[in-house]
């Protein structure tokens, strides 16, 4: 049965469009439609597919525009709309020029116990893949798996968040224009729908929340198909006592509030030592209070809107809970109204302790709290103080000294000098640690190897052997 959804816009809060949901029926036979194709798909073989992907890059790129204005409604934001379409389109070029170097070796390998027998492996890919994909970053994050796995052979269905499914329609026929419809498609839908399309893949992609997250991951273990998820952070920034002043607070900000803080990589937790403590958060709060909202000009100002208006309310539930509990508001710190849509200006806490909402809990919002530390010790223990372990951060006075931090912190990306780095360096491999997610590295080259299986072949050089080859 197909329902209708409502659509609203974040910038004016009013409805303004409506998707019909997927349900298990016709994602049955869409993905039925898919694995027909998938064949061919795979046949092609890696150069063939890289071709395939370039032109997709080209048709977005000519038909670009279009995508943007949509991702732009869906956001709220113009410069970011722009830098993603613009940044998966060179990620298509990239994938496309790098992955024929990674597929291993299938040669045959002599037997080193045994000499008589050698093997080769042959790396098969998923047929189809699932992506389930989330509304802070729609166009990247629909994308980050959907590229390598194109590319490895397999067919690929993605379910965009129901709360910024703009984009992908617009996307629709531009793959059919790029000729790739029959191996690559979007669906749209709620949760409901997305659960079905678990039922309906061989491996599956998840970026979202924890407890969304595990819900796909036990469908998967339901269904015996591997599950790649990337959940939340609580990613802590360390600053050292022998740092430039005005580069930290600057660089606080920047990795905090960017994209409204609507970002996995955003700082959420800053630890600053007690020397330098008083200074440090008057400097921020100074510099957050000359950050803008986009409104009511979309062209002017550094942060939108809360994509989604009920976020909000989270965030505003997590700042009064501080604030109850002994912190206080250096600037922003009260959620916003203007247009329909929620807003919040950059929000520095000082005074926060572990026992507040906003150290614990993900945020997602322009949020910086600031905590004091005594000893890089403390400071590294309180880092590691939380469910999460997706990144984190740390600026000393060189990278050796930051590494050498870094090393103490459980989590899966350390960014070194800066913070948040993950969001604009796709290189390095990574996995999460503790509750921020499962499965392999989606950066890196394992995010292509990941969508293979390995099959081996083993063969026999001498005569098979005979029960009387193992008689008493």
């Amino acid at each position: 049965m197909t329902n209708t959804l409502s659509v609203k816009n974040p910038r004016t809060g009013k409805v303004d469009y409506e998707i019909k949901t997927w349900d298990g029926d016709a994602i049955s036979a869409e993905a039925e439609r898919l694995r027909f194709h998938q064949g061919a798909w795979r046949e092609f073989g890696i150069d063939r597919r890289c071709q395939a992907i370039l032109k997709l890059a080209d048709t977005l790129e000519t038909e670009a525009q279009t995508v943007m204005d949509a991702l732009e409604i869906d956001t709220g934001r113009r410069m970011l709309a722009r830098a993603e379409t613009l940044g998966v389109i060179a990620n298509m070029r990239a994938w496309a020029s790098l992955a024929p170097s990674l597929l291993p070796a299938t040669n045959w390998v002599q037997g080193r116990s045994k000499p008589n027998f050698k093997h080769s492996n042959e790396y098969v890919p998923y047929a189809l893949v699932g992506v389930i994909s989330p509304w802070n970053f729609p166009m990247t994050l629909s994308f980050i798996d959907t590229i390598p796995a194109l590319l490895a052979g397999a067919c690929v269905i993605i379910k965009p968040s129901e709360v910024t499914p703009r984009f992908a329609d617009a996307l629709k026929p531009i793959i059919q224009l790029a000729g790739l419809d029959n191996y690559l498609t979007f669906i749209q839908g709620d949760g409901a729908s997305g659960a079905a399309l678990v039922n309906h893949v061989d491996c599956v992609c998840f970026t979202g929340s924890v407890s969304t997250g595990k819900k796909v991951a036990l469908k998967a273990a339901e269904n015996l198909i591997p599950a790649n998820l990337e959940l939340g952070g609580k990613d802590p920034l360390i600053i050292t006592e022998d740092v430039d002043l005005d580069e930290a607070t600057t660089l606080a900000l920047r990795s905090s509030v960017l994209a409204t803080g609507q970002a996995c990589q955003s700082i959420e937790r800053v630890y600053v030592p007690s020397s330098i403590y008083d200074l440090f958060t008057q400097q921020l709060a100074e510099k957050a209070k000359t950050i803008r909202l986009n409104f009511p000009d979309i062209g002017h100002g550094h942060i939108g809107p809360f994509i989604f208006g009920q976020q909000a309310k989270k965030v505003k539930s997590q700042i009064d809970d501080a604030i109850q509990k002994g912190a206080r508001i250096l600037s922003g710190g009260q959620i916003l109204d203007y247009g329909g849509g929620k807003w919040l200006e950059p929000t520095v806490i000082a005074d926060v302790t572990h026992e507040m909402e906003i150290m614990r809990e993900e945020t997602f919002g322009p949020v910086i709290p600031v905590m004091a530390y005594d000893t890089i010790q403390h400071a590294i223990k309180l880092a590691n103080d939380t469910e999460f372990g997706l990144s984190g951060a740390v600026f000393a006075s060189d990278i050796e000294s930051a590494e050498a931090i870094g090393q103490h912190i459980d989590a899966g990306a350390i960014s070194l000098m800066d913070a948040a780095l993950t969001g604009q360096y796709f290189e390095a491999g990574k996995q999460s640690f503790k509750n921020s997610g499962l499965g392999g590295s989606r950066m890196g080259q394992n995010g292509f190897l990941r969508f293979f299986r390995q099959k081996a072949y083993i063969a026999n050089t001498m005569r098979p052997l005979t029960m009387d080859d193992f008689k008493e």
